[in-house]
């Protein structure tokens, strides 16, 4: 097969719709520049979870990246694969991490949360209710932001009045339009207010039960070394905040910007022929929180469907977003919103050894808000064209910048 171009992602992501299309139709693998790193972008589904459960694909870039070293000084992704967490583990490391993360996401404990979901939902909500009719709000801003926070922010025991510096400073670990330069600079900020947080734990006279307190303890307490090096709990952390917040505000934004646009898609809602379990499950695939997640490595070299190959050592783009609606997994309407839809598979937490454990605790957030939304608001309107809905600046983050609504006419 004639060796292809290397297409360009575009840094801002102005039309991911159609930069996804371009992908798909390159075939199942597709050479990319990603801010100036070569990588291949699977937008196949089959092939994509295929290599996301291979051994032969590794996510360390230290052990199975040889461009590591040269090339994460001058690269505005460093931090997603110069991290030491489960993220960017393989092998047995993986496994021990995830082993120690894992309790914080059980059935039990998400469950155990839903009361406090539902309270921190009904408190934003009524604050929103004190709005005048009529009154444009942004509802990123004051319900999609706030409630993840919250609740990743009490279950990692984060004082409310750190919160919001976490906040910028995660939102820029997801901006792709950074300098290398104020990339750094973000990173050091980030570390210098989880060494803050870590510091007020250790010094907190009896542990907490929140989860910063119990990695802690693993991480003092394990004598085998079998737990954390401190490298390890820093970054656990970093996974654990950006992870929790970040992909939350995104599918909330999505949700409703698909319910408004439309008004088949609430009249399904309310005549009972959809669920706001398959609200959440359709935004998830039609428009996943994360549209490209960096990076993967070949461990050997990988045979491809049209007779190339992945070349041991090469950068691997899992392409979720362009995966999610290819027609070979959801037919020809992949690229319609459809609540009723049967087929209810999507990539949106990954596959494989790497699935997000925070996926259950996601659901659960996403579900609580909107239906508490649309009840407490039957009426609210999108207070701008869909069209003018500005992305948010990021080939990583599938968002907007703001979601303009009007909650009464």
């Amino acid at each position: 097969m004639p060796e292809q171009s290397i297409l360009v992602l575009d840094p801002a992501s102005s039309d991911h719709h159609a930069e996804h299309e371009a992908l798909r139709a390159r075939g199942p693998a597709s050479r990319v520049d990603v801010l100036g790193v070569t990588a291949w972008s699977i937008s196949d589904p089959q092939l994509l979870k295929q290599l996301l459960n291979s051994p032969q694909v590794s996510k360390d870039a230290r052990a199975h990246w040889p461009d590591f070293a040269e090339t994460v000084p001058t690269w505005p992704l460093a931090l997603w694969v110069a991290v030491n967490n489960m993220f960017t583990a393989y092998g047995d490391d993986h496994r021990r991490l995830r082993r120690m993360v894992a309790p914080a996401f059980s059935s039990r404990r998400v469950q155990a949360m839903r009361p406090a979901v539902e309270g921190i939902v009904d408190s934003l909500l009524d604050a929103l209710a004190s709005r005048p009719a009529g009154e444009s709000v942004d509802l990123r801003e004051h319900l999609a932001y706030p409630l993840p926070i919250a609740v990743i922010g009490r279950l990692m025991g984060v004082p409310d009045s750190r919160r919001e510096s976490f906040r910028s400073l995660v939102d820029n670990v997801f901006s792709t339009t950074l300098t290398a330069e104020q990339a750094a600079a973000n990173a050091a900020s980030l570390y210098e207010a989880l060494d803050r947080l870590i510091a007020a734990k250790r010094a907190e006279p009896e542990p907490g039960d929140d989860m910063t307190s119990l990695l802690i303890a693993a991480r003092d307490e394990e004598g085998d070394g079998s737990g954390f090096t401190d490298a390890e709990l820093r970054d656990t952390l970093l996974l654990m905040i950006s992870a929790g917040y970040e992909t939350t505000v995104n599918v909330i934004d999505q949700a409703v910007t698909a319910l408004l646009t439309d008004a088949q898609h609430l009249a399904h809602l309310r005549a009972g022929r959809a669920d706001w379990n398959d609200v959440v499950e359709e935004t998830l695939r039609h428009e996943p929180a994360v549209k490209h997640l960096p990076l993967r490595f070949a461990i050997t070299d990988i045979p491809l469907p049209d007779g190339r190959r992945i070349a041991k050592g090469e950068a691997i783009l899992a392409s979720y977003g362009a995966a999610n609606r290819h027609p070979d997994w959801h037919g020809p309407t992949a690229d319609r919103f459809d609540a009723t839809r049967l087929s209810k598979e999507h990539l949106a937490f990954g596959h494989g050894v790497h699935f997000c454990l925070g996926a259950p605790l996601a659901r659960l957030e996403v579900t609580t808000a909107l239906r508490a939304l649309f009840e407490r608001f039957p009426e609210i309107e999108l207070a701008a064209p869909v069209a003018e809905l500005r992305p948010l600046p990021s080939l990583i983050s599938n968002g907007h910048r703001s979601l303009p609504v009007r909650l009464r006419p």
